[in-house]
């Protein structure tokens, strides 16, 4: 059998690329400097030999080499490839040419809702009898895993504006030549990589230029920073979606404050659905718009799709409930941009008949621990009523000025264990909490439903 081995295995993306390999039979082995549940689990039901840490030792001479985008030069087992003359490639052109080629592409790109747009989407396809492949970077709860080779010619894949590798500084998703494409939004993020909007905004033109004459582009409909790219050129007809405006092709109306019910208006029949499901927010509408045109692209009637939409899960850590105890419940969610931590915190407070809401954050993504959105950081958080900021090792910022800023009472923590405490001594019967970071967190989502059933049960 043909080898592959990963350089950096445990990211969900990796982690699923390992995942459609083995699918497709070949050996797959890998490595990664933090091995950890769920992911090790995961890695070690599919019969993959993952080893902690870049041991040159590690590195088989018979495999062709996946190198991680996290992985730069001084890596030792990276400069042991290059020494050694291994074949080596990166995750996203190894799918392109092992996995993607061949098959209609619908690609799910933008700065927030690419997860959860293309879960929607894979489930659409799924539950219209058309078993898509998908590699999405989180897990969708309709499937329990993120990636998988599918029977059908239709792959979705969650495209992502990170760069590819070491040695390929163009964004992901190039690679990917969808015929169908979503982009549900365009917003500065990665300030790592890319300098300003505009170089974000050249990558995301780069991946238009391949979608070919006979495809679709699916967008919102009124956001300057995505006019501004389409003035650069556009080559595929467009549809536009957009959460109440009347000029877009695909309209979503809430129905209710929270999202749970809305109308769906757009099509060639253009005759309103309504949709009551499981999902929050005005962002879920605009997430399922794309979702919806995107299926439509490949023949799923637009009724077919909203009745599948109201059997979809969701998305773990997605505003996802962890536990309640004593009427306050716990979310886990991944919001890690100011404008996610705002539509997350919006979500909630428009439930109905609820205390308070308390947001938890960790700024841990790479953008955060820079202080690029730092200015924002205060403004984000105006629908809490209570902020609870956690400060990780190697934050090279203060947190005081945002949490002076803040309009709600904001507290800053440098241990999860206190910050856990005090979040125990402070929530009260009908509180929703809300835990944001991109990161496992310490573990805290669990440790404080223990810890609340604990308090409650002295």
């Amino acid at each position: 059998a043909r080898r592959l081995h990963i350089l950096g295995i445990c990211g969900t993306f990796m982690g699923g690329l390992a995942a459609l390999a083995r699918e497709q039979g070949w050996r797959v082995s890998g490595c990664d400097a933090r091995v950890y549940p769920p992911m090790s689990d995961q890695l070690a039901a599919l019969g993959i030999d993952v080893h902690e840490g870049y041991d040159a030792r590690h590195l088989p001479g018979d495999a062709l080499i996946v190198v991680g985008n996290a992985l730069s030069r001084g890596n030792p087992a990276l400069e042991a490839v290059l020494d050694r003359g291994l074949p080596y490639t990166s995750g996203p052109q190894w799918l392109a040419e092992h996995v993607l080629a061949g098959r209609w592409v619908l690609a799910v790109a933008g700065t927030h809702g690419k997860t959860t747009a293309s879960s929607m989407l894979a489930w659409l396809l799924e539950d219209a009898g058309m078993q898509p492949g998908f590699l999405i970077g989180g897990v969708p709860l309709d499937f329990a895993r993120s990636a998988r080779l599918g029977d059908g010619r239709f792959f979705v894949v969650e495209a992502d504006e990170y760069d590819t590798a070491f040695f390929d500084k163009r964004a992901k998703f190039v690679h990917y030549r969808p015929r169908t494409l979503v982009i549900n939004n365009l917003e500065f993020d990665h300030a790592d990589i890319y300098p300003d909007i505009a170089a974000i905004q050249r990558q995301f033109h780069h991946l238009l230029r391949c979608v070919p004459a006979s495809g679709q582009l699916i967008t919102p409909s009124r956001t300057v920073a995505i006019e501004d790219m389409l003035a650069l050129g556009c080559w595929t007809p467009r549809v536009t979606m957009a959460v109440e405006d009347a000029a877009a092709d695909w309209r979503g109306v809430p129905l209710e404050e929270d999202g749970r019910i809305w109308r769906l208006h757009g099509g060639a029949a253009d005759t309103a659905l309504e949709i009551r499901w499981a999902q929050r927010g005005r962002h879920n509408i605009a997430n399922a718009l794309g979702a919806i045109a995107a299926a439509r692209h490949v023949g799923v009637p637009p009724a077919q799709a909203a009745a599948s939409l109201e059997r979809f899960q969701g998305v773990r850590r997605r505003l996802e409930w962890r536990g309640e105890v004593a009427g306050i419940r716990v979310y886990d969610d991944f919001a890690h941009h100011p404008s996610a931590i705002a539509a997350t915190l919006a979500t909630v407070r428009a439930a109905p008949r609820r205390a308070r809401v308390f947001a938890v954050i960790e700024p841990r993504s790479n953008s955060m621990r820079l202080g690029e959105h730092r200015a924002h950081l205060a403004a984000c958080t105006e629908d809490a009523d209570r902020v609870f900021w956690y400060r990780p090792p190697g934050l090279e910022w203060s947190l005081d000025d945002i949490a002076r800023e803040s309009s709600a009472r904001a507290s800053i923590h440098a241990d999860v264990a206190e910050l856990i405490a005090s979040l125990v001594a402070e929530a009260s019967t009908g509180d929703d909490i809300v835990i944001m970071s991109n990161g496992a967190f310490g573990g805290i989502h669990q440790r404080l439903v223990d810890a609340l059933s604990a308090h409650y049960s002295e």
